[in-house]
């Protein structure tokens, strides 16, 4: 019962990525996007439960909003950034003020097959450097 309300395609990010949230709103008859844009500080249970907490500052203040992934309200979740992270749960950031609030990039994981092919080709280029010597 509850499989049909999940979405197909769940969106891919990650605790400590910076998002942008598209969500609808209607307001009478007619329906806009608008974009909620923040840290991902939280994710927290599973299936049509699952939700997720973003976390901005706004005039000085610190906004938090809940989104279950799997709405219909929730139109794309699009990552800005990715942040390395050592923890399930940002709360610590609630405590942080300016630029203590920031994280490291993620660097993006290279597969094994990508990189003895990125290795082979190195090797391939630096032997015809030397052939043309």
């Amino acid at each position: 019962m509850e499989g049909t309300s999940l979405k197909p395609e769940v969106p891919k990010f990650e605790i400590g990525d910076t998002v942008d949230v598209h969500q609808r709103i209607l307001e009478g008859q007619k329906e806009r996007v608008q974009i909620f844009s923040g840290v991902v500080i939280a994710r927290r249970g599973e299936g049509m439960r699952e939700s997720f907490t973003v976390r901005r500052i706004v005039q000085g203040e610190g906004v938090e909003r809940v989104f279950p992934i799997h709405s219909p309200r929730i139109a794309k979740v699009e990552v800005k950034r990715t942040g390395r992270v050592r923890r399930a749960k940002l709360y610590y950031l609630r405590d942080r003020v300016g630029k203590a609030t920031r994280l490291r990039e993620r660097r993006p994981k290279a597969s094994e097959n990508g990189t003895k092919a990125a290795k082979a080709a190195k090797k391939e280029t630096a032997e015809q450097a030397g052939k043309k010597e």
